[in-house]
């Protein structure tokens, strides 16, 4: 079983490489972590994995590619072609210009490779496969920072990633600083 993701676009890492994965769905909360990851976690050399969940309504059934990939999820997508249309309707996903600028620095700047792998399922069970799949030596992730009660009613991706990880996990709070 190959756990490098497949030898798909980006191609495969090897396992004495340090992989920090960055849940990522584009919201303002996943922006603050990936700006985290990039100023405290990425180190030259680096392979910086952004993981991407997607909903299943999303997969489209017409590619029979993709009925694969719902099951094993996306190989690795290299950034440059994030900003790729076609790319991203194949995909589903809708990336920001600020956090593909921000991804680019770090690219220049710290020589760390930047790659996304999409999953299609619930965002909690997909992220923790993500860790064991790819593996990833990290995870940073994003919180809306919701109260006892609506966290209790709806369930928070972070909490349960940070309950069910077999990595180390940092959660990155909207708003921390701002109360």
């Amino acid at each position: 079983m190959d756990h490098g993701g497949g030898s798909g676009s980006g191609g495969g890492i090897s396992a004495d490489e340090r992989r920090v994965g960055v849940a990522l769905d584009f919201s303002p909360c996943s922006r603050l972590a990936v700006k985290w990851a990039v100023e405290n976690m990425a180190r030259h050399g680096d392979h910086l994995i952004l993981v991407n969940v997607q909903s299943t309504s999303t997969v489209h059934y017409e590619e029979g590619e993709t009925q694969l990939w719902e099951a094993t999820g996306s190989p690795f997508i290299p950034l440059g072609e994030l900003s790729d249309p076609h790319i991203t309707k194949k995909y589903g996903i809708k990336p920001d210009a600020e956090t593909l600028d921000l991804l680019n620095c770090l690219v220049k700047q710290k020589e760390v490779m930047v790659v996304m792998k999409i999953y299609w399922g619930d965002a909690r069970e997909k992220i923790c496969e993500a860790i064991n799949d790819i593996p990833l030596s990290c995870l940073v992730i994003g919180s809306r920072g919701l109260g006892t009660l609506r966290r209790a009613l709806m369930g928070s991706v972070s909490n349960y990633v940070v309950n069910h990880a077999t990595c180390p996990v940092t959660v990155v709070k909207q708003g921390e600083g701002e109360d």
